[in-house]
Parts: structure tokens; C-alpha cells; sequence
């Protein structure tokens, strides 16, 4: 195979070499690499820009500390030194011990890390550039050890080579197959390219002379067509052999001839033009535009026997259809590769393939332009990495939580932890493009039902969720039952609403009875949210009904307050005075939660949330103890609560949990810290005092944030 080296314009070749002294003038390198000027100049080629020629310079050959220098910014320029830097993170993504054979990466891995490159990069042009480094390097490995050849030609067919046909990049795309084709499969590359029995260059002329002929027949019979050819490369008609089972002697389309026309009169007008000039081959003709294939492909196809009585196969469509074929649901690319439709990804190809024509400069756009439509086409995906490699496709906003379940959902079930780039972080955490990802597990699945909480962010995907609540279900009605009971009562504490609300809540959530709830509740049917939304409801409409009496019209008892009130600490007791207030462990009322106060023999009046269990058990028995206390709004005095952290142990752990108090300005009265070794897991009780509800959920929050914690929540 002769390949031939790209020659760029005088101009931007000298500007490459300027662009190269200075580097070496400035101290910013020692050498300029060869292959480094041969990448630039093939990306000067294809797309005449400045910036990402110097980029493709800046990143072989300048060390990344180097680059953010203001003398290499203020002689490069700060848009190529960017483009470098983004080079550089574009990087090698997946390129490890999965690629050391050919074949060892399925397929739809490829495809993920193909859609990853994709997302990754934030300027098209900087996919121009990574594809020239890749040819380069290629070709750079001719004489390197087999295991390298191999690894580097298993990649490139894998990903570069599917990407630069996608883009229409044919010129890389022929090269890099064919290459990797010689690296993997040298047996069948030599046996083709002696079929072949002659030069590539040969072939083009070949070809090049027989459009002219053409393209002056067309002209002479008035046909307003235009002519485009190319030879066939090695790996294209090695594809073809063995997806038809064809010996090489059978194949007639060795060489190919486009003709683009006007209208479908001139398709079939130009058909005939070339019959009048070369004997078909009866047998090799298909009228896809009578005849149009179920993906909406039209063109006509026809073979004939050209000069030297060498086949040439023929192909006549309008440019509509060219276009439609190119960029369209009949795309060839997806022909060739035999995949199903992705009109997402579809899309994101089409607006890379013509933001990349000529007269679409990035450079000329609107600065905000490639932002904004990189945000359109690529922000609902991520792609992160396992430590071994294997790239995981998940939606924006996913967790590492996610992240397990889409890698084995026994994995998800048994996930403790996670690591991300190797620092341990929440489970909340949200990946970022090209993350790595370590689950830290459990031997046993012990699932939180906790993960389904919408608002605590620990699945972002619909399908890690469905997963978890399959597992719910199939945990046992009753265990479910009693788990769902557990939550139930829990939220009515939280939220300071009693048991009689329960057959109100079984009415809105439209369950058949209690114990169907409690089922829904265990399972992950209903959610955590879905249930405080309806007790929040509930609560207000219960609170509109007692401002307000309904025979009198005036204010009735929750809503009075006596003017002999007088209060102590937080509270008011609603007509009586100098008694000493204490706020109950059992149920650690905060501000605005509903309060009712108890006459407790030795302590005055302690208060307890308005639905407490101990104050109805009480009540029920001395309804003359109780008070109506309502919170005083001008007191600032600080409420106690307990809190339980669950985090997987590490060093340091304590130390971060208390900052997360110390921001609030606030003290730790207590914290008691108890670890499990053969889990590695910690759980930790603190006992703080708080202003009210809202400053409460701002410490939960911050407490969930904190590296290795999978679950912060206040105790009863």
C-alpha cells in the first residue's frame, strides 16, 4: 500500500514551521517531534485553521505545565493554548488492557466509546485534530513491538475510523482502516493487496481518467451532472468479500464512480449516457429510485466495464438524495456498520459534519456558539469509566449509585461507597464526563430505601430506580409491611402530623386500606415525597379549619393566644406564667413544627411535637395536663436534635462532619462514633441544637455531602 503524505498551502506550512521555531526559541521544548509536524500539517489540511494546527503542536510537543505560561499564551495565543488543553483531556478514553487483542471489545462498547468522544470534546475542530494524531501515530508504529501495533489498530478500527466516516472525513477514514487492516489482519491485507496488483495511485488515475471521459460525454448530451470517483481501499473490498462470501474475481466494484445530477430526468438521463458509452454488466443494476429501500435510500446502481475492460461500478442519485443518503436516516455509515437508528446521535453527526464544511469556521461563529450547541447535542449523556476501562453510558446528573447498578445490578444492591477519580465522594455525587469509578460493596445486597427519595439524590436513573424497587418487591409482603409502616410513621413524626391521619392518606394515595400503603411504602410503590406531599396537604387543610370555627366565625383554640400569656425560653403557654419549659426527647420539637405543651410533676411544662405518640398516650389519660404553647417568634433560643450518620469509615471522617456544624455556628452537645470493621462502615449519633426546621435541613444537606456518607437523617 502507497501511502502519500499531506501537502498543505506554502502559506500555512510556513506558518507551521514559524509556529514550531518559536516554540523552540522560547525555551518551551527541546525538539520538535516529525510526527508532531506531519499531525499539524494534516490537520492544517483539513481544516485551514490556525489555532488548532498550533494546538496539535502545543500538545506534542510543550509539557502541559508549560502551556498556561503567559510568554506561550501571548505567542501562541490563548485560543490555541485552550484548544490544546481540551486536546489533552479529549485524551485516549478506553485504550488499556481491553485492547491488546482484536475482537476483545464487543461491540456496543466500541459504539459507547465512540458516542464518548463525541460528548467529551468541546470544539468539533479538536476531533479533526485528535483523528490526525491517531493516523500519525499509526503510521509510527510500523516497526514497533506487535503487542503495541496491535493495541493502537485495535482502537482506531474500533473508534477513530467509524468517527471519521461519520464526519465525512473520508480522506482519515480510508487510511485508518487500511492501516489497522495491515496491523491486524497482515495475511489477508497482503493477500488483497496482490489481487490488486497495482499501485493506489494507479487506481486513482484510473479512476480520475474515466470521470473526465464521462463528465465530457454528460456535457456534450446536455446533461447538467457532475462526476466524482475514488478507488476502492483494501478494507472496504475485504468487508464486502466477506459480508457477500465473494471471491475477489467477483467483485465489480472495485472501483466507483458517483454522478450527482439536478433531477431524476437527468439520473436517468445520465444512465443512459453512460450505457452509450460502456457495455453494462447484465445482473449489477438496482433503480433505487423507482425502487426506493425500506430506509428510504435512492439512488441507481449499475455496473460497467470500463477501459481495459476493468469493471467500474456506477452510482447516479440527485444531490437531494446525496444529501438524504450522507446525513439522513439512510446514512451510509449506519449501512456499513449495521446498526439500529439513534436520531439523538444522528443529529449530533449532522451538526458536526456541517458545522465542519467550508464557510462554517468555527472561528467565524458567534463565541458562544459551540457552548450553546454543545449543551444541545451532548448534554444529556455522561461517560464514565470502570478502573479496568469498560466505558459506562448513564444519563446526565447520574450518581455513582447509578453507576453500579448500570455496571451489575448486584452491584448496585451491594453498594457502601464509591470513589471518583480516586477520592472517596458521596453517593450523590454527580459524574462528570470521563470520570473513573470504583464501587466500594458489601459482601451482602443491603439496598437503602432511602436511594428511592427523589429529593436526596441518589438515583438520577429511571432504570436504577425500577431496579431497586423490583428488589423491594421481592423482599417479602412482610417485611415490606413492616418497612413501609416504619416510613409512614417516621414522615408523620418529621412532619409533626398524627395517626388519624393515616385513612385520609390511604383515601389521596388511593390505596385500598393501611396495610396496602404500608406495602406501597416498603416496596418504593409511593415514594418518600409522594407521601410528605400528601401529609403536607393534609396539615394545611387541617390547619385552614381550625383557624377559623366554623359556628362562630371566630378564631378557635390553635389559633388564640390569651394576653396573660407569658412564656419561658422558646415558647408562649397560652395563660400561664413562670413555669420552666423544656422541649421532649422523645420527639425534639423544632420551630415551626405544631407544639402542645404537658404539665410534667417536677420539670413545668415540657413540649412535645403537636402528634407525638407519648403526648396522645398521655393526653388520653390526663387531657387536663395539656397546653396550648405556640412558638415565640422573637426568641432565638436553639432547639435540640439528635442525628444518625451512616458513612463508610475512613480517616478524617469525624473531623469533616463536625465542620458541617461549624458552619452553622453552631455546637456539638454530644457524638458518640461506632464502627463496623468488617464492613468498613461508621455510624455516628450527634446531638446538636438548632434554630428551626430550615437550618436543620441545611445541616442534613451538608452532612449528605460529606465524602463516604450514604445516609444522614434526624433520629426518630
Amino acid at each position: 500500500m502507497e501511502i502519500t503524505d499531506e501537502v498543505c498551502s506554502p502559506a500555512l506550512d510556513a506558518a507551521i514551521r514559524a509556529t514550531a521555531d518559536a516554540l523552540l526559541a522560547g525555551g518551551a521544548c527541546e525538539r520538535i517531534d516529525p510526527d508532531a509536524l506531519a499531525a499539524a500539517r494534516l490537520a492544517a489540511v483539513l481544516t485551514e485553521d490556525r489555532d488548532v494546527t498550533v494546538a496539535v503542536l502545543l500538545h506534542e510537543c510543550v509539557p502541559e505545565s508549560r502551556r498556561s505560561t503567559p510568554g506561550i499564551e501571548a505567542a501562541m495565543g490563548a485560543a490555541a493554548c485552550g484548544l490544546a488543553a481540551e486536546l489533552s483531556r479529549l485524551g485516549d478514553f478506553g485504550q488499556g488492557a481491553a485492547w491488546d487483542q482484536p475482537g476483545s471489545l464487543e461491540g456496543s462498547q466500541a459504539e459507547t466509546l465512540r458516542r464518548m468522544l463525541l460528548a467529551v470534546v468541546s470544539d468539533p475542530r479538536l476531533m479533526i485534530a485528535r483523528l490526525a494524531l491517531q493516523r500519525v501515530r499509526l503510521r509510527a508504529v510500523k516497526n514497533a513491538p506487535a503487542v503495541q501495533r496491535i493495541a493502537l489498530a485495535a482502537a482506531t478500527r474500533a473508534v477513530y475510523a467509524p468517527l471519521a466516516n461519520r464526519l465525512g472525513i473520508w480522506r482519515l477514514k480510508w487510511e485508518l482502516e487500511d492501516l489497522a487492516f495491515r496491523y491486524l489482519e497482515p495475511d489477508a491485507y497482503r493477500s488483497i493487496a496482490a489481487a490488486l496488483n497495482e499501485r493506489r495511485a494507479d487506481r486513482e488515475l484510473y479512476i480520475a481518467e474515466f470521470c473526465s471521459t464521462v463528465q465530457r460525454a454528460l456535457d456534450s448530451a446536455g446533461v447538467p451532472a457532475t462526476v466524482h470517483g475514488r478507488a476502492k481501499h483494501i478494507y472496504s473490498i475485504y468487508r464486502k468479500m466477506q459480508r457477500k462470501g465473494l471471491a475477489f474475481s467477483q467483485l465489480y466494484d472495485v472501483r466507483a464512480v458517483r454522478i450527482l445530477c439536478g433531477s431524476i430526468r437527468d439520473c436517468y438521463a445520465a444512465l443512459g449516457v453512460v450505457h452509450g458509452l460502456h457495455s453494462y454488466l447484465p445482473g449489477e443494476f438496482d433503480d433505487y429510485i423507482a425502487t426506493p429501500k425500506d430506509n428510504f435510500y435512492r439512488s441507481i446502481h449499475s455496473a460497467v466495464l470500463g477501459p481495459l475492460d476493468q469493471p467500474v461500478e456506477v452510482q447516479i442519485r440527485t444531490t437531494e438524495m446525496h444529501e438524504h443518503a450522507e446525513l439522513g436516516v439512510a446514512s451510509h455509515w449506519r449501512y456499513k456498520e449495521g446498526r439500529p437508528q439513534d436520531s439523538g446521535d444522528d443529529r449530533k453527526v449532522q451538526w458536526l459534519r456541517r458545522l465542519l464544511d467550508a464557510g462554517h469556521s468555527a472561528t467565524d461563529a458567534d463565541p458562544d456558539f459551540i457552548e450553546r450547541a454543545r449543551n444541545e447535542l451532548f448534554g444529556q449523556r455522561v461517560y464514565a469509566l470502570t478502573p479496568k476501562g469498560q466505558v459506562i453510558e448513564l444519563p446526565r446528573g447520574a450518581t455513582p449509585l447509578d453507576f453500579a447498578y448500570q455496571v451489575h445490578t448486584g452491584l448496585g444492591h451491594r453498594c457502601r461507597g464509591a470513589k471518583v477519580n480516586g477520592r472517596i465522594v458521596p453517593l450523590t455525587h454527580a459524574l462528570s464526563n470521563g470520570d473513573v469509578v470504583e464501587i466500594l460493596a458489601a459482601k451482602q445486597a443491603q439496598p437503602s430505601r432511602d436511594w428511592l427519595v427523589a429529593d436526596l439524590g441518589f438515583l438520577a436513573s429511571p432504570r436504577s430506580r425500577a431496579k431497586l424497587r423490583s428488589w423491594f418487591r421481592q423482599a417479602g409482603a412482610t417485611e415490606n409491611e413492616q418497612a413501609g409502616r416504619a416510613i409512614l410513621e417516621r414522615e408523620l413524626a418529621r412532619l409533626g402530623a398524627g395517626v388519624e391521619l393515616v385513612s385520609a392518606l390511604v383515601t389521596d394515595l388511593k390505596a385500598q386500606d393501611a396495610t396496602q400503603l404500608h406495602r406501597w411504602l416498603g416496596e418504593g410503590e409511593v415514594g418518600a415525597t409522594q407521601l410528605s406531599q400528601a401529609i403536607g396537604r393534609r396539615l394545611e387543610a387541617t390547619a385552614r379549619a381550625d383557624a377559623v370555627s366554623p359556628v362562630t366565625g371566630t378564631r378557635g383554640a390553635a389559633g388564640r393566644r390569651s394576653s396573660k400569656a407569658i412564656g419561658s425560653g422558646p415558647v408562649d403557654i397560652e395563660g400561664v406564667g413562670g413555669l420552666p419549659v423544656t422541649l421532649a426527647r422523645c420527639c425534639a420539637p423544632v420551630r415551626p413544627q405544631l407544639i402542645t405543651g404537658y404539665i410534667t410533676v417536677g420539670r413545668g411544662v415540657t413540649v412535645h411535637r403537636a402528634h407525638c405518640r407519648s403526648l396522645l398516650r398521655m393526653q388520653a389519660l390526663h387531657p387536663d395536663k395539656a397546653l396550648s404553647v405556640t412558638w415565640r417568634d422573637s426568641s432565638s433560643a436553639l432547639m435540640p436534635v439528635e442525628l444518625t450518620i451512616l458513612a463508610y469509615d475512613r480517616h478524617g471522617l469525624v473531623r469533616d462532619l463536625s465542620d458541617v456544624v461549624a458552619n452553622e455556628a453552631l455546637g456539638i452537645e454530644s457524638l458518640i462514633t461506632s464502627t463496623n470493621r468488617s464492613e468498613g462502615t461508621a455510624r455516628t449519633a450527634v446531638r446538636i441544637a438548632v434554630r428551626d426546621v430550615e437550618q436543620l435541613a441545611r445541616i442534613l444537606r451538608g452532612l449528605a455531602r460529606v465524602g463516604s456518607v450514604y445516609s444522614a437523617r434526624r433520629t426518630g
